[in-house]
């Protein structure tokens, strides 16, 4: 990292810690000045916020339309805010991205991984991209962790190597005397990331949901023997098994990040672990349905509308996340002026559609899975959704276990919600299969799901997880 991205980082950081201190009035005062500074931005530099906003510049937030990832990617060249930004030349820039290079020297580039369509492109000038860094800092802050010069840090990131991904970008910047990182990828074999974290000794630890679990398993066999004094989980569901295994191999409290590539970490864990706490002074974060109106506290969406306060570059105002997520019914009583996130049950993608006895189809909440399934004695598991029917994967059955008590169970919880029942099957892994990027996603459909739905999620009493 450059001194001078080291020095943006660290005054941005101040920044953030500074406003961990407001009331929620000064909190509220401060979004509403940032979303006005944005806007004026955007509607003097950006083409099509012009055209897209048109008749709308002087109407409240929720009152503008959705940007899509479909729309902002074909309006790409008129949306960005510098007229020298080409998205033919992005790519090229793209293709033969090494290292932390940057795009017309000073535009860090990101991409999704396009598993739900086409993969989302996403820049960031310097300031921006130290608030990004300053996110997830602020993450590691609330986990005990304070980042400055005075203090040296070994830190292992067991998640994409992917020379584009958000944790990749992240990993190459932060890479200093202050803060040794070994990246390992978590596609790679089993065998070669236990030796590598043996070898390098972290005192951090971040890692996928899913590949915490399989870490905790690999202490707890003394294969691994690695002292973290912290553990940070994102990128994927954090169910309270996985917590509990994770804990109970390392004694160490683990603190749960909520982050997305189009502008960093969006939600952390504090102390008290009672949910993940909003960046509420970074984005604005609308919970909605799937026909884009508001959903009340103690319930889940459908999808999030995030509005990114300080991306000026490539402003984001009400883009959709197909994350579903629930706000705190309970008010916050801590000392903190941020919102409260007590629930994430994943992408909607990850819903599974299946017939109802009453005709058409219902939305499965995961939940209704994760409650079931992590109460197997296993290393890991995956509802994965076919043509045929359910298949419950399974891997590093620790115990005697009986496949059929599993798939009554699965039954019964099914015909509870008015659902007919697939078939189910049990099917014992290795290892739960892995995306390109290293994740094993809990649920997986291998279907189109049907255009309509039945009925609403139901609620849940799920904690918090991401």
């Amino acid at each position: 990292m450059s001194i001078a991205t080291i020095l943006t980082v660290l005054t941005t950081l101040r920044q953030l810690r500074q406003r961990e201190y407001w009331t929620r009035e000064q909190l509220e005062t401060n979004q509403t000045q940032a979303l006005s500074q944005l806007r004026e931005c955007v509607y003097k530099h950006s083409p099509f916020y012009q055209q897209f906003h048109q008749g709308l510049m002087d109407r409240p937030l929720h009152e503008l339309p959705i940007l899509t990832k479909t729309m902002m990617m074909e309006h790409f060249d008129d949306l960005v805010t510098d007229r020298q930004i080409r998205l033919k030349d992005i790519r090229t820039h793209m293709t033969a991205l090494q290292g932390d290079q940057h795009y017309l020297d000073r535009y860090w580039v990101t991409a999704t991984s396009g598993s739900t369509g086409q993969p989302g492109i996403f820049l960031f000038n310097r300031a921006e991209w130290a608030t990004v860094i300053a996110s997830f800092a602020r993450g590691q802050d609330w986990g005990g962790l304070k980042v400055d010069l005075r203090h040296r840090r070994k830190m292992a990131m067991v998640s994409s190597t992917a020379s584009l991904h958000m944790s990749s970008r992240v990993g190459l910047t932060v890479q200093s005397p202050w803060i040794s990182t070994l990246r390992l990828a978590a596609a790679e074999p089993l065998p070669t990331i236990v030796q590598q974290l043996n070898d390098f000794q972290p005192d951090i630890l971040v890692a996928y949901a899913s590949m915490a679990r399989i870490l905790a398993e690999e202490q707890h066999a003394r294969r691994l023997q690695i002292k973290p004094t912290v553990i940070f989980t994102s990128s994927e569901v954090l169910t309270d098994e996985t917590r509990r295994r994770v804990e109970d191999a390392w004694g160490k409290v683990l603190f749960n990040q909520y982050a997305a590539t189009e502008s960093g970490g969006l939600a952390a864990e504090r102390s008290d672990h009672r949910g993940l706490y909003l960046f509420e002074d970074l984005v604005i974060f609308e919970v909605v349905d799937a026909e884009n109106r508001p959903v009340l506290p103690g319930q889940y969406g459908d999808k999030v509308l995030l509005t990114a306060l300080f991306k000026r570059t490539q402003p984001l105002i009400r883009y959709e996340l197909h994350d579903s997520v629930r706000l705190a019914l309970e008010p916050n009583v801590s000392a903190s002026p941020f919102a409260l996130i007590d629930g994430i049950q994943g992408r909607t993608e990850d819903i599974l559609y299946l017939p109802s006895l009453a005709g058409g189809e219902i939305a499965v909440h995961p939940n209704i899975f994760h409650q079931i399934m992590d109460t197997v004695p296993a290393n890991g598991w995956q509802v994965v959704q076919g043509a045929d029917g359910l298949t419950l994967l399974l891997s590093g059955l620790r115990e005697t276990f009986e496949d059929d008590t599993l798939v009554s169970q699965v039954r019964n919880a099914l015909t509870q919600q008015g659902i007919v029942v697939p078939t189910i099957a049990v099917q014992r892994v290795t290892a739960i299969p892995k995306g390109a990027g290293g994740k094993a996603p809990l649920i997986k459909s291998n279907r189109t799901p049907a255009p309509t739905i039945e009925n609403p999620l139901p609620d849940s009493h799920e904690e918090t997880s991401s």
